[in-house]
């Protein structure tokens, strides 16, 4: 069950990072850090932003964003290296975010779908505000 989260904790995961999230995917995941969306490839699970906040919250959001792209680019053949994934589909596919060409620090309000098969990211979204919550 998503709920809501301090900015504290996001800006927490953007220093580990060493990246910025797009300001309409910090809006909604301030709103429920977590969650599902919708596109036209699945259904995906949102990770969380990691809220250590109370012993409850760890324990919930524990698959955070930043531990799930560590681990994405560590162990996944083809994951891109400055991707990050933001949900999954339970299939081994992921949702990821990509740097900007020009600002290597922060990252694209486009929203790809990066395929675990062939390691190859689409486009599903312009914007994460554009994808339907479930």
């Amino acid at each position: 069950m998503p709920f809501p989260v301090d900015t504290k904790w996001i800006t927490q995961a953007e220093e580990k990072l060493g990246l910025r999230f797009p300001a309409s995917f910090v809006t909604a995941m301030s709103k429920m850090n977590g969650g599902t969306v919708r596109t036209s490839v699945d259904h995906f699970d949102l990770f969380p932003f990691l809220d250590a906040s109370d012993r409850n919250r760890i324990q919930r959001t524990c698959s955070s964003i930043d531990r799930e792209t560590i681990t994405a680019r560590k162990d996944w053949y083809g994951f891109p290296p400055d991707a990050v994934a933001i949900g999954a589909n339970g299939s081994g596919d992921l949702l990821v975010l990509i740097p900007m060409p020009e600002h290597s620090d922060t990252l694209q309000h486009t929203v790809y779908w990066w395929d675990h098969a062939t390691g190859e990211i689409e486009q599903v979204a312009d914007d994460f505000s554009d994808l339907p919550t479930m």
